[in-house]
């Protein structure tokens, strides 16, 4: 069965998305059919818009969603009709180095399912016939997505659909980031730079793991008051260099600092602002062009580390139930994400707002 969908595409690199009626084919064998509930607005998504995240056009976009199963293909037996479903957006082999190493965000496969499923030919076409290509094998950002399987998790039916699309990205990759990657340790101090929603979540999860002190550094002051109601002890208007004052607040400098916007410019200054011994994290994807620069004596002699994390270190299947069971115990606030829903037909005005910072999270939900 063919299913006709409202969908957000990009056709032109810097130009705003167009909303279209897409032709979304029935699943094939391994595939699933899914009917969106919701679908976040990431950066992820803004950087294929723009360019910096290089993947052929015209793309149907989304790739933060979650959603309810309408119908199987052949072979899928984890799944069934009436599940509720957190897209996935990496693909894991099973088989290679990383992934029989428990870090399937690294798998060597990862590659095989950018624009369509893992069989390779698209699923989706607009209204001329044309094929279109789905961000990450999601393309989550349309009222129904063919999906291969293994992008799927299933959760609890009673959360939210608009809260759990939000583990599907942004809170990984930000709580992730603090469990996963820096194994931030309690009574510790933890700097983040940039307060989106992973640097929110980052904060989030800085202080579920015990985070003494959690400074916020954002060039917007509503963000850094935002960033105080998910656990920020202090904060810093970035106007200038604050690495003397970072320095100053933790006695030597924080054990810990992520970078969440995607600056090669802001991760050298998460490494000189960190503590001897400290630990900078590069969360946010900088564009191809961008690089860093840091004081080679420092790395031997203060023996400081600068690392990345991708989506939160995290391997979904583990991950995602462990985010939803802190969420319904209380402890991940993801309804206080949430600054604004949008329709589907808003969705060039939910990229626009996002291109301006003006959300914490924006959600499409259908």
């Amino acid at each position: 069965m063919v299913r006709q969908a409202k969908a957000a595409l990009c056709r032109e690199h810097n130009k705003p998305v167009t909303v279209e009626q897409i032709a979304v084919d029935a699943p094939k064998r391994g595939e699933v059919t899914v009917k969106l509930g919701a679908c976040g607005v990431c950066h992820s998504d803004l950087s294929a818009i723009n360019g910096t995240i290089a993947l052929p056009l015209p793309l149907v976009l989304g790739h933060e969603g979650a959603g309810v199963v309408e119908q199987v293909g052949e072979g899928v037996s984890e799944l069934a009709p009436g599940d509720h479903v957190i897209f996935s957006f990496i693909y894991m082999c099973g088989k290679c180095r990383f992934c029989v190493a428990g870090r399937p965000v690294l798998c060597l496969e990862q590659g095989k399912a950018l624009t369509t499923p893992l069989e390779g030919t698209p699923r989706v076409r607009d209204a001329k016939g044309t094929p279109l290509g789905i961000f990450s094998g999601c393309g989550s950002m349309a009222e129904y997505a063919t999906v291969s399987a293994e992008n799927l998790i299933k959760i609890d039916p009673k959360i939210p659909l608009d809260c759990a699309a939000l583990v599907g990205c942004g809170v990984t990759t930000g709580v992730g980031a603090v469990f996963n990657t820096a194994k931030v340790e309690p009574g510790s101090s933890v700097a983040v730079f940039g307060c989106g929603g992973v640097g929110l979540s980052v904060i989030q999860g800085a202080a579920i793991a015990g985070a003494r002190r959690i400074i916020a550094i954002d060039t917007l002051e509503p963000k850094l008051q935002m960033a105080k109601k998910f656990g920020a002890t202090d904060t810093i208007l970035f106007k200038e260099d604050p690495v003397k004052e970072l320095k100053k607040l933790t006695g030597g400098g924080p054990d810990y600092a992520f970078e969440c916007v995607g600056s090669g410019e802001l991760a050298a200054t998460a490494y000189r602002a960190i503590r001897r011994g400290g630990l900078a994290v590069v969360v946010g994807v900088a564009k191809p062009g961008d690089s860093t620069s840091v004081r080679t004596m420092t790395l031997p002699f203060e023996e400081k580390t600068l690392t990345g994390s991708y989506f939160g270190s995290c391997v979904p299947r583990v991950d995602f139930p462990r985010m939803l069971s802190l969420y319904l115990a209380g402890r991940l606030k993801l309804e206080e994400l949430i600054t604004r829903r949008y329709s589907i037909a808003e969705a060039p005005q939910a990229f626009a707002d996002l291109q301006a910072g003006k959300n914490a999270r924006g959600v499409i939900v259908f």
